[in-house]
């Protein structure tokens, strides 16, 4: 039977204890290994399960029913007020923030509540009726259990540590900080020179790094003659050197977020911008280090990340990535590119574009189409349903998911925020400037409506609140990737299937960002073992990650070798490992799309939501259940080899 771990003073709380059964015996040992001396002494303790443990079914069932609404309860109170309190630094509809606002992005809302609820002992009572099941327990007995029983095991997963709240909110504010930094990573592009003092870019060009420099890159492979590809690729080369100042920390200080400042990208020897970006991403690691002695279950932030919230062990990450990675069909794909190119291969070309319908189509006049169409935020979440009816759902079913989302405009470039509550909506953040929706903005939107979409259906329409949401953010990134990949589609030009296009597109999406998720989850490695280390320390182990990474599995293909480029990343400062779960979408997209694939719209709009319906299942079993089989590279690199 595996359990939290009980010391030998935890477990005399229960001595000379007799079990009725295998539930209360694995509840009884969890409840001690989180119970405290100022909880109650031996005797209390034991008073305490006789009289809060339910022998009866009628008895679980009402007190499971009891703990979901009040959780959903709770949940949603502290989300809106999180929600109000970011307005000011998330939207540009709230007005200039103020430094109270900045200090107020930091406030977390639900820092007390799990002290509250071990303080009440509502936590013990659900521990006690409701135990946790590990990772593996779930994957070997999840199989035999019902909806009601699968319930039961996410409530189970709610106390599994005790953390203080000062704990929780000195976390909350690494995290705001990080959050606050990116957010206003800009660079001023008109102000960027080439060594002949030539400006390439408008003055109004303003990219967010790295979102928007990335998308920049990726939009100049479109040329219609070979001067605008040789200007293009001037341009590709100047963001690459911008990218790689940014990771090495080379960048002037005066050019991040400065409309003023004009530098020259190759030359430029101006005081560098000092270690910030490597000292953010310390300052998470030591704010999460912290709770590292009150998981004792997953006692790492590495382990609580892929065992806790991915649910799929690092090692089996690690284990899918190096296998797409070190594939022949890497070869294969990027001769394909270097003959479209006409040209040897560069280090950003781990970004080609070419492979999706709109490389062949001019993106200024698909940017025109999306002006119009959505010149305001609002404009945009009045399309919505309509938008939902052209890839299949009905339209009374798509006009209740859209009157679930709200569209709202971002400071940053842009995001979903999840309803966690039925009483709330889902969020899409989308940056739009003043002449309307840019091409590349409206499919940054359709990605994030991906996700809303997600998010309505996986809580509104889901049959238990426990099981709301998906197996990981992994899956949402699938969600995400399905609805991004047919946004021609929803501008009318016609249904998007998986052919040989797409599968190349999808296979050279996924070698990229594999390669930068490995880079996160060893610099992570790296800072467990050198918890001491100081900024400029974890910059060089960065450096020497990525450009390990990069010889590997890219500079024989793209050249350049110690290249950098993998950490240019921003998830690495705000979302620490939240990358790998863009390769993992990308494999479970894959798979989703090969059954998709022939489907009328009515058909596919009917899996779609039944998949998403499954809830929080592990990896394992949702993708046993929804295609009849388990998370693998194995689908793609069959269909490149077919081909």
């Amino acid at each position: 039977m595996s359990m939290i771990g009980c010391t030998k003073k935890q477990s005399n709380l229960y001595e000379g204890m007799t079990f009725t059964d295998e539930r209360m015996e694995r509840g009884v040992r969890q409840a001690a290994a989180l119970w405290r001396e100022e909880d109650g002494t031996k005797e209390e303790f034991q008073a305490f399960v006789q009289d809060h443990y339910a022998r009866t079914e009628e008895e679980r069932t009402a007190l499971f029913e009891s703990l979901s609404r009040m959780l959903e309860k709770m949940n949603e109170s502290a989300d809106m007020l999180t929600v109000e309190l970011l307005k000011p630094t998330q939207l540009t509809n709230a007005g200039e923030p103020t430094e109270i606002d900045w200090i107020m992005s930091g406030y977390s809302a639900s820092a007390h509540m799990m002290d509250d609820l071990f303080t009440n002992k509502v936590a013990f009572i659900t521990i006690l009726n409701f135990p946790f099941y590990t990772l593996e327990e779930k994957n070997t007995l999840g199989a035999q259990w019902t909806r009601q029983e699968w319930a039961e095991a996410r409530l189970g997963d709610v106390f599994t540590s005790r953390v203080p709240a000062d704990v929780q909110a000195n976390l909350a504010q690494a995290f705001a900080n990080a959050e606050n930094y990116i957010a206003d990573y800009n660079i001023y592009m008109g102000n960027l020179r080439n060594e002949e003092g030539e400006q390439l870019w408008p003055n109004d060009k303003v990219l967010l790094s790295h979102w928007n420099l990335r998308d920049e890159l990726k939009a100049l492979y479109q040329s219609d003659n070979l001067e605008s590809r040789g200007k293009n690729r001037e341009k590709q080369e100047m963001i690459y050197q911008v990218m790689q100042r940014i990771v090495n920390q080379s960048i002037p200080a005066q050019a991040v977020n400065n409309p003023d400042y004009v530098w020259k990208p190759y030359s430029a020897t101006d005081n560098r911008e000092p270690d910030t970006r490597y000292q953010k991403i310390l300052d998470v690691f030591h704010a999460m280090q912290k709770l590292d002695a009150y998981c004792p279950n997953m006692p790492t932030g590495i382990i609580r990340n892929f065992e806790g919230d991915i649910e799929i062990p690092a090692e089996e990450v690690e284990r899918l990535f190096r296998e797409l990675l070190g594939s022949e069909q890497v070869g294969i794909v990027a001769a394909e590119i270097k003959a479209r190119l006409g040209r040897n291969l560069r280090p950003y070309d781990i970004w080609y574009d070419g492979f999706k319908a709109r490389a062949t189509m001019n993106e200024e006049a698909l940017s025109e189409q999306t002006r119009k169409r959505f010149p305001t935020p609002i404009a945009y979440e009045k399309q919505i349903a309509s938008m939902l009816t052209t890839l299949g759902f009905q339209k009374e079913n798509a006009e209740d998911i859209a009157r679930h989302i709200v569209v709202e405009p971002a400071r940053g470039s842009g995001h979903a925020w999840p309803c966690v509550g039925r009483h709330e909506p889902a969020r899409l953040r989308t940056r739009i400037a003043p002449e309307g929706m840019d091409y590349k903005g409206y499919n940054i939107a359709v990605h994030e409506m991906g996700h809303n979409v997600e998010e309505v259906i996986s809580l509104y329409r889901m049959d238990h609140y426990m099981l709301r949401g998906i197996p990981n953010t992994g899956f949402t990134e699938t969600s995400a990737f399905l609805f991004q990949h047919r946004d021609l589609q929803l501008l009318g030009y016609g249904r998007q299937e998986m052919d040989r296009e797409a599968v190349y597109d999808a296979f050279w999406g996924m070698y990229e960002i594999m390669g930068v998720s490995l880079v996160d989850m060893q610099v992570w490695r790296w800072l467990y073992d050198h918890p001491k280390a100081d900024a400029a320390e974890l910059k060089e182990a960065t450096l020497q990650i990525a450009a390990e990474v990069w010889n590997q599995y890219f500079e024989p293909v793209l050249g350049e070798k110690d290249c950098v480029l993998l950490a240019i990343y921003s998830h690495m400062v705000n979302s620490p490992m939240y990358l790998p779960n863009y390769p993992i979408g990308h494999i479970v997209q894959f798979q989703l799309e090969e059954a998709l694939n022939g489907t009328t719209p009515a058909e596919w709009a009917e899996k779609y939501e039944r998949w998403y319906r499954l809830g929080r299942l592990t990896p394992n079993h949702w993708m046993k259940q929804a295609v009849n089989g388990e998370l693998s590279v194995q689908p793609v690199l069959r269909k490149i080899a077919d081909f």
